[in-house]
């Protein structure tokens, strides 16, 4: 069976759950993804303050629905769940059709979809439906019924690390907090887990934090709980979100830009253009994910976003039309094998450091002319590697050995050939001026 399938039958079974910030669904959904990978389920009180927020009461819904005078439900959420505006408080009441639609929303330009709508910080509720539906709607004495409990509980969050040879991090993160839409947030969860499963059979350089959580308090809690451990171990972070569709493939900038993990999902979606596959590169400006909180100030964490068709961008987003027409085999299969294709090139692109403070003395070791100008080159009869090497060049590929560049990213910078940046990292290590982290 292709890991495409394999993510469509996990996807299959875990769409019907009722997921959202908190509760039953959340455990339910963490505990499948437990079969795939093992996970570490932890739990944060309600009422524990995380940064400017705290967490909030437990939500679980056992049955919501609107019937007519003769008992026939106009809106079940047995029938689908986003049916239900997330968090929503109990009712049950009797009310007119007038003072019902305060409470429903409906979508005019999508007639036949249900939007996702949540109320998680407001004591609220209401119902979503089609906005055909709701024009079908008649005067009538309504019943309006929620058996819901908003109460103190627990917020979950998954986690694996998987160890590696060296103890700097790569972070994947992932949210479990949506309900039934195949792309948006089902297709990161089940190709997170995969990666993991993928990640946990080879040998790994780094070590890997994996963690699912629910969107933006969900983040915001796990950093609160382990930024000092992030902010020091962490090399490079890949959120992963909306990768189950066929259309394109993109990414969402860190806030400048230009951290490892830019370079290689850059280098990535390169790979596939010229293959002649849809790629976009979207500024940090274009944010909506969990990119908001990794890479806020004060937290400033490497980490970049990968997607296919970015939220918000596709007309199925937030709808019941996020189905399995949208996300398909294929599609699951390109969004795991993208993600793969990042950690590859982490993974198997050594990164060097340079060993002495300043520039060292390039001119003992035959690397810098000591005769002649300085933007001069070697001179004849000089060391033959250096004949055909730009001194230049030498000097740059030192200044830019941080312990964040590998050779890729080095010729890229400098617009040199990876060729000649491999040569001079080769001698550079040989004269013990550069060390392999």
């Amino acid at each position: 069976m292709s890991t495409g399938q394999q993510l469509l039958d996990l996807s299959k079974r875990l769409y019907p759950i009722n997921r959202s910030l908190t509760g039953d669904g959340v455990r339910q959904s963490l505990a499948i993804l437990n079969e795939v990978v093992p996970l570490k389920v932890y739990e944060i009180p309600t009422g524990k303050s995380v940064f400017d927020w705290e967490i909030p009461p437990e939500w679980n819904v056992r049955t919501a629905y609107v019937s007519d005078s003769t008992g026939n439900k106009v809106i079940d959420f047995e029938r689908h769940n986003l049916h239900l505006v997330g968090y929503s408080a109990p009712v049950d009441r009797r009310m007119d059709l007038a003072e019902l639609d305060k409470h429903l929303h409906s979508l005019p330009e999508q007639p036949d979809a249900i939007p996702y709508i949540t109320s998680y910080y407001s004591h609220d509720w209401g119902f979503c439906l089609a906005h055909n539906d709701r024009l079908a709607l008649k005067e009538d004495n309504y019943r309006v019924f929620i058996d819901s409990e908003l109460a103190p509980g627990v917020l979950n969050i998954g986690e694996c690390i998987l160890p590696g040879k060296s103890d700097r991090e790569v972070l994947l993160s992932t949210y479990i907090c949506h309900p039934s839409m195949a792309n948006n947030e089902l297709s990161g969860p089940v190709i997170t887990a995969m990666i993991a499963k993928w990640l946990k059979s080879r040998n790994r350089k780094y070590t890997y934090r994996i963690v699912f959580l629910p969107e933006t308090i969900g983040s915001i809690t796990y950093i609160s709980l382990n930024l000092a451990t992030l902010s020091s171990k962490v090399l490079a972070g890949f959120n992963l979100s909306c990768l189950g569709d066929d259309r394109c493939y993109s990414m969402v900038e860190s806030r400048y830009g230009d951290t490892i993990a830019d370079r290689i999902a850059q280098r990535t979606l390169t790979k596939r253009a010229e293959r002649g596959e849809n790629t976009i590169r979207y500024s940090f400006l274009d944010r909506q994910s969990d990119e908001r909180q990794y890479c806020s100030p004060g937290v400033d964490l490497p980490l970049v976003t990968l997607t296919r068709s970015r939220f918000g961008t596709f007309p199925e987003y937030h709808t019941s039309l996020d189905n399995f027409e949208l996300v398909t085999e294929t599609g699951l299969q390109g969004g795991f094998e993208y993600v793969q294709d990042c950690l590859l090139d982490l993974e198997e692109q050594p990164r060097y450091k340079a060993l002495y403070c300043c520039e060292p003395r390039l001119g003992k070791r035959g690397l810098y002319p000591e005769v002649g100008s300085r933007s001069s080159g070697a001179q004849p009869g000089s060391d033959t590697l250096m004949d055909s090497l730009n001194v230049r060049t030498v000097l740059d590929v030192v200044a830019y050995s941080d312990g964040t560049n590998c050779a890729k990213d080095l010729a890229d910078r400098l617009n040199r050939p990876v060729e000649e940046i491999h040569s001079i990292i080769s001698r550079l290590v040989d004269e013990g001026l550069l060390v392999e982290i």
